[in-house]
């Protein structure tokens, strides 16, 4: 953590819908003219796309059949650790892209599967944005959670999760519906021992729960809108949370615990944009302060 140089870490797995929330940060920042300089967790893979099926047939051969993404091994995750550091102390740092798909590898002139080359983050930077797998990871090597100011869990329930990334990764990567059921399988070790442990790590979480049928994921033929979901936020310290005020603005909303509060799924952006938006402000005071 760095008062002059805060950080701000999105977690959630693969077809949480974290790139969603990052879209309501972004419109955050715009609005009180904030600079931010982004970190997408791809970019701290180990591996391209090619060196990584080559890692996982090795891996598979010596009979390890669940080598992942999730997993720290393909990972850089002492570098992302060393970034958070270095950008907390400077404010400085560097990242990439990786090259998702087709219609990315015609904006980055890289065939799709690469990696863009390291740049550094762009000078005088308000804050550090990450988001991706591993924001607020720790293992027996490393501790990212510990230099982010402020964490953030992204958590469907797990067949809403599976329905996403199926949906995703089929209508814009191309793959099979059994190709995403195999990525999911192989992944499910890894998932269970290095994402879940995250949202105990994270200082809210905003978890959408359908309000329609997903009990067989891998059938389902459309994903269930915002109007068929509720959306659970937790705190893991409600102290100083305005719940009244929460709920007055929020139509539908109500307290399920003394730390959650229950809203319409169609109202996410707007209790993020009331929650967060006074956060990130409090960050920047400090910062400001302390410069």
């Amino acid at each position: 953590m760095s008062v002059a140089h805060p950080i701000i870490s999105i977690t959630g797995s693969s077809g949480a819908g974290t790139t969603s929330v990052r879209r309501t940060f972004e419109t955050i920042f715009h609005r009180e003219n904030i600079i931010a300089a982004y970190i997408e967790g791809d970019a701290f893979h180990r591996y391209d796309r090619v060196e990584m099926k080559r890692v996982m047939g090795a891996e598979a051969a010596q009979g390890n059949r669940h080598f992942s993404h999730f997993g720290p091994e393909a990972n850089l995750l002492a570098e992302l650790e060393a970034t958070f550091r270095q950008f907390g102390k400077t404010g400085t740092g560097r990242t990439r892209h990786y090259v998702h798909d087709d219609e990315e590898a015609k904006v980055y002139g890289l065939p799709a599967g690469n990696f863009t080359p390291w740049e550094p983050f762009p000078e005088k930077c308000d804050l550090l944005f990450y988001e991706g797998l591993h924001g607020a990871v720790v293992t027996d090597g490393v501790d990212i959670a510990r230099h982010a100011d402020v964490r953030i869990g992204v958590v469907p329930v797990v067949n809403l999760e599976w329905i996403q990334k199926i949906h995703r990764d089929r209508s814009t990567r191309g793959y099979s519906t059994e190709a995403v059921i195999d990525t999911i399988l192989r992944r499910m070790p890894d998932y269970v021992t290095y994402i879940c442990p995250q949202f105990t790590q994270t200082h809210i979480n905003f978890q959408r729960v359908p309000t329609v049928d997903t009990s067989n994921p891998f059938v389902a033929r459309w994903i269930p809108t915002p109007d068929e979901s509720m959306i659970i936020i937790r705190f893991a310290n409600p102290r100083g949370i305005d719940f009244p005020y929460l709920l007055s603005m929020i139509d539908s909303s109500f307290m399920s615990r003394a730390n959650s509060i229950v809203i319409p799924g169609g109202k996410l952006d707007l209790a993020m944009q009331l929650i967060l938006t006074p956060i990130i402000l409090q960050l920047l005071e400090k910062k400001r302060r302390a410069v």
